[in-house]
């Protein structure tokens, strides 16, 4: 558990997944550049693979497993949560699967627990 930081603690899942979406765009333009793509128009082609809902839902999946159990409520509550407006092009599970990931990451980023933060990132972001 992240120090009993859930619920009322937090802020609303739509701004933990609006929060999470800045941090991971972080991660992902810091991985790109470590792999050694430096022109700003590659990097944007590139980073353009791992923000879409598809990306964000397979990265869940990697990660599921490995939640705790104030994660997995954060998970929850954003994925079912109504207000959703997906984009035309991803599926309904995969919008929803995405903004849960994203609302963990923004949770992570808000109680400022870098270490597990940085685990689960590096583990969505493993092929295979």
């Amino acid at each position: 558990m992240h120090d009993g930081l859930i619920g009322a603690a937090l802020p609303s899942v739509a701004a933990l997944a609006y929060l999470g979406d800045a941090r991971h765009a972080l991660f992902v333009r810091r991985m790109l550049i470590e792999k050694g793509i430096c022109k700003s128009g590659e990097l944007n082609e590139a980073a353009l693979s791992f923000v879409t809902a598809e990306a964000q839902a397979r990265m869940m999946r990697r990660i599921e497993h490995l939640l705790l159990d104030d994660e997995r409520d954060v998970y929850k509550r954003a994925a079912n949560s109504g207000h959703l407006n997906r984009p035309r092009h991803a599926s309904a599970a995969d919008y929803r699967a995405a903004t849960g990931f994203e609302a963990v990451i923004g949770m992570l980023e808000w109680v400022g627990d870098e270490e597990r933060l940085e685990m689960l990132l590096h583990t969505a972001h493993e092929e295979g």
